[in-house]
């Protein structure tokens, strides 16, 4: 097992090249990029427009050199790949072109933000879909599995941004009993501590109900069907028979067996815990994580568009093997050889 695990640990860095070669190119390729940009920008500042490839431009071909050097864009893609290869490699993943600032620095001023929204979105799922699902696997086609799963495929049908746009028009505007937006109020420096756990509380409710809804379905789905099927089977039948309580054949043999799927899942959600979702971050304005990406795209910000996309990968192969060890801690048939 340690074998394979090392194996797994050796194909990241090949697929992260892959990965980002692909998105490195098309950067390059696709058109409205930063330079696009800075003509666009002289165009409307105006004076001294002049012709150049055919269009009417406000900057000289010395000046467009220099933007074109500024950018990276002077040298051939292939090269200007490996030039940005070798300074990730030293831990430098350039500088923003929109903030003037390191790419690490504009990331981790984001980063805390969808890492708290994803750590209590995670903690509340699995806390609270794990044993619903065991109790609708049992209470199968009672009263309590109808009226919960009513609320289920309610919150899995209805996307997340969606029901922040509900939730904002109704609580925020009409009710005015939570913020609008943000992460924070504007005085939240000046609060005490009770103040400042309270103003969080008030601008993290809304979109952790937008967060929570199709997760939280999800994996209570999941784990009922896995659970039911398993009750089912022979082996549970067999031991029932044999003197076990069914309270034992559930927790101790058909939920461990149940659990297979969800922890086949669960490293993918290591991704999601941090890159959030960009349209509840942009509905409820929250400068997290997922938000900085889409800017970034917007803005042609190329530099941290390949920042999110090299931390978003490296997450998500890093949770594809968290999987692969705990499927192998919840299944002792399995075996990496």
């Amino acid at each position: 097992m340690r074998d394979y695990f090392f194996r797994r640990l050796l194909l990241i860095p090949p697929t992260l090249l892959g990965v980002t070669v692909i998105v490195f190119f098309i950067t390059r390729l696709v058109p409205g990029g930063p330079i696009e940009r800075a003509i666009m920008e002289a165009q409307f500042a105006g004076g001294g427009a002049r012709s150049v490839a055919g269009q009417n431009m406000s900057l000289s071909e010395a000046q467009l050199d220099r933007l074109r050097e500024y950018y990276g864009f002077d040298k051939p893609v292939f090269q200007s790949y490996v030039d940005w290869v070798g300074k990730v490699a030293t831990g430098d993943l350039g500088t923003s072109y929109r903030f003037n600032q390191p790419v690490w620095d504009v990331i981790a001023s984001r980063f805390p933000v969808s890492l708290y929204y994803g750590l209590i979105t995670l903690v509340i799922t699995y806390c609270i879909s794990i044993p619903l699902g065991v109790l609708k696997a049992i209470k199968h086609r009672t009263f309590v599995d109808n009226a919960t799963s009513i609320f289920i495929f309610v919150g899995y049908a209805v996307p997340g941004y969606a029901l922040g746009s509900l939730l904002l028009l109704y609580f925020s505007v009409r009710l005015e009993w939570f913020p609008m937006g943000g992460f924070t109020s504007l005085q939240f420096g000046e609060l005490g501590l009770w103040g400042k756990i309270k103003d969080l509380l008030n601008h993290s409710i809304l979109p952790l109900i937008c967060y929570l809804v199709g997760s939280f379905a999800l994996v209570t789905l999941l784990l009922k069907n896995h659970l039911m099927d398993n009750l089912a089977s022979d082996y549970i039948r067999t031991a029932v028979a044999k003197g076990v309580s069914f309270r034992k054949a559930v927790t101790k043999h058909a939920l461990r067996n149940s659990l297979i799927p969800i922890a086949t899942t669960f490293g993918q959600n290591i991704t999601l815990l941090v890159s959030g979702s960009f349209l509840i971050e942009t509905i409820f304005d929250i400068n997290g994580f997922g938000l900085l990406g889409l800017t970034s795209i917007i803005d042609r910000d190329y530099p941290v568009v390949m920042g999110v996309v090299f931390l978003a990968s490296l997450l998500l192969l890093m949770g594809n093997i968290i999987s692969d060890i705990l499927v192998a801690l919840v299944d002792p048939r399995i075996r990496f050889n």
